[in-house]
Parts: structure tokens; sequence; C-alpha cells
């Protein structure tokens, strides 16, 4: 078992600037108008793609607080064998694997479906959700953030 090199809360307290700009970055999306529960499932793809567990949990049960059918959390890492995604979702989590895994560029198929399924403005706050996120995964994997525990169950 791996063990944390330092905490969330630690980055928090020793680059408050950074967290900040970071935090905003990645809010920007929803309130631009686009779907949260979308942001959320395009979030934890990434954050899949790039082993960052403590984000992977983070938005595992920031999903689950606002609505995300438990089917599509555990099945968005195959969401391509998955016919429960929408052509949106599908153009999303497309594109947020491309700008993940960056190495070959967006191809031209996956930037023609995202530009079908999202207009010019809501594709550009996608990318920066992917961005953000991006971001933050590459904090938590390389300090090993522990995930957060799931709340107990009201009885």
């Amino acid at each position: 078992m791996s063990h944390a090199r330092s905490e969330y809360e630690d980055f928090k307290r020793v680059a408050p600037d950074v967290y900040d700009v970071v935090l905003a970055l990645g809010q920007l999306a929803t309130k631009a108008g686009l779907d949260k529960q979308l942001v959320e499932l395009v979030k934890l793809r990434a954050s899949q793609i790039n082993g960052c567990a403590f984000c992977v949990q983070h938005h595992v049960l920031l999903s689950e607080r606002i609505g995300v059918p438990a089917d599509k959390l555990h099945l968005v890492a195959v969401w391509r064998e998955a016919p429960i995604f929408s052509a949106r979702e599908r153009a999303a989590l497309a594109w947020a694997e491309a700008l993940t895994l960056l190495p070959g560029g967006v191809s031209e198929e996956v930037y023609s479906e995202a530009t079908r399924e999202f207009s010019e403005t809501e594709l550009t706050y996608l990318t920066s959700a992917v961005a953000s996120i991006n971001v933050w995964n590459r904090f938590g994997a390389a300090y090993r953030w522990t995930p957060a525990e799931r709340p107990a169950a009201a009885s």
C-alpha cells in the first residue's frame, strides 16, 4: 500500500493561491451552464486515466450526491461499450480522453463529434473542466492524497 506524501489539506495550506485558481477553473464549466452530471463524468474519467485515487473517489461521491445514476458511475471506465451513455456524454468522454492522453492530439473524428454535440462556447468550457481535473490529478497522484472515506449511512 502506498502512503501519502502529503494530503489535500496540506496543499490548501501550502499554496492557497494555486488551490484557489485551480478550484475556480474547475467551476467555470458548470457556471457557464454545462450539465453538472456530465462534467462530473468527464472529471471521473480523466481521474481514472490519470490514476488519481483521491480524485476518483471525490468525483464518485460528488456524482452520487448530484444524482448521477449508479450504472453510469460503474460503467464510465468502459463507456464505449455501454449503451447507457447519450451521444452528448460520449462526445464529452471522448473529448476528455483525447485531452488527457494528449500524445496523439485530438483526432478529427473526436473533434467533429464534439463540435456536433457542443457549441463553441460549451466546448471551450468543457475543455476548461478537463484541464482543471488534469491539474488536480497531477497534484493528487504526485502526493498520493488519501481518498476520502464514504460517509456512514444514516440509521
